[in-house]
């Protein structure tokens, strides 16, 4: 059987990096497929350097656009790549449109697909993602899901529990296996930076398409940077709202900076006293890293990294922001790690898969069709 596994966007490439190398270690034929999603080289080409991935077998370079523009452009490329190449299964990750676009083409062409990180639900349907996660969960063969919240919210949708399989977090696998790479990374001492400082990440529209938001939480971070020197790797969708509003000329102890590698700012990360997000991703790694994250966001579909990490949600109040970063920065924890987020999910998900090409192979044998949701149990 060969596998098909999709990746667009910068956290998909972190996701899929572990997951391609235990496949191909079970034997299974693998082909990446690149959607173009995100084309800036900081922010996807740059990480198969730093995750050691091979080069794309295809890149479609769909680009940016409207939601409805991008997911049409992927679907179409997608299925013209699949009428000249093989499949068996399509693998597809995260919430992002390259991952509904691509497994919408799969089911309607009768692929099984198997979705890694099901089960996410901030419960607001006003997210382009939570549509995203939704119908891609409701089509795809195999579920495999973090966290037991994840396997609850499936379940009260009316998945069937066989099509569900918790596996812990894949971000874990490419975080814990690069630490030590990342620590040699020389970012800090090229920003002239030293402990303590703060890291700051925003991107999403909800935030900083809005000027009414996006203002006064800037004069909250210009506040917190006169308590500890704040780094800002600046999104492009974020730079050009900074750009446009007015709004890019920052205090002296706020630092923006162009887009990093995934080793660079995963020394920032780790070396941090405190970090300012309003990225899912970067919620689980700080939970794993044990570094306090502020959460700048009214829901997460995270909620695991609130309960057992060091995640809080704090919304876009500046005075909530500026007294949670005094709190973060003065407080101490001890954090837990969630079950299973252990550095060894991709193998979990890679046993499941490879178990299902065995049983297919075995009824094709004897001339019995498998069906496209049957699935093997697995241990945790």
């Amino acid at each position: 059987m060969k596998a098909i596994v999709v990746a667009g966007a910068r956290p998909n490439f972190v996701k899929v990096a572990p997951l391609i190398r235990e496949l191909r270690a079970t034997g299974m034929e693998v082909d990446l497929v690149h959607t173009g999603q995100h084309y800036d080289w900081a922010m996807s080409e740059s990480l198969f350097v730093d995750l050691g991935l091979p080069a794309p077998d295809a890149n479609l370079e769909v680009g940016s656009g409207s939601h409805a523009i991008q997911t049409a452009k992927v679907m179409v490329a997608f299925e013209d790549w699949l009428d000249r190449h093989d499949a068996d299964q399509v693998v597809t990750v995260g919430d992002v449109n390259s991952t509904l676009a691509c497994t919408l083409v799969a089911v309607k062409r009768g692929l099984p697909v198997a979705h890694v990180e099901a089960g996410l639900r901030s419960f607001d349907r006003t997210m382009p993602e939570e549509i995203n996660r939704v119908i891609v969960d409701a089509v795809s063969s195999w579920l495999f899901t973090p966290s037991s919240d994840a396997d609850e919210n499936l379940i009260s949708e009316g998945i069937p529990r066989e099509r569900i399989y918790q596996v812990g977090n894949i971000m874990v696998d490419s975080l814990l296996a690069s630490l030590e790479r990342a620590e040699r990374s020389a970012i800090c001492s090229d920003l002239g930076l030293s402990a303590p400082y703060g890291l700051v990440t925003l991107h999403r529209p909800a935030l900083v398409d809005d000027p009414e938001r996006f203002g006064p939480v800037l004069e909250a971070l210009h506040d917190i940077s006169s308590l500890v020197p704040l780094v800002f790797p600046v999104h492009p969708r974020t730079r050009a709202n900074l750009t446009a509003l007015g709004l890019g000329t920052p205090a002296s102890g706020l630092t923006l900076i162009d887009p990093i590698g995934y080793l660079d700012f995963l020394k920032l990360e780790s070396g941090a006293s405190l970090v300012l997000t309003d990225s899912g991703g970067i919620q689980e790694e700080t939970t794993v890293l044990g570094v306090p994250c502020l959460t700048l966001r009214e829901n997460t579909e995270r909620p695991v990294t609130i309960r057992e990490g060091t995640n809080r949600l704090v919304g876009f109040d500046p005075d909530a922001i500026r007294a949670a970063a005094v709190d973060a920065l003065d407080g101490t924890s001890n954090p837990q790690r969630p079950p299973l987020w252990d550095g060894h999910t991709a193998e979990r998900i890679a046993k499941v898969l490879s178990r299902a090409e065995v049983e297919a192979e075995a009824r094709s044998a004897v001339g019995v069709a498998m069906p496209a949701d049957r699935t093997a149990s697995i241990g945790a």
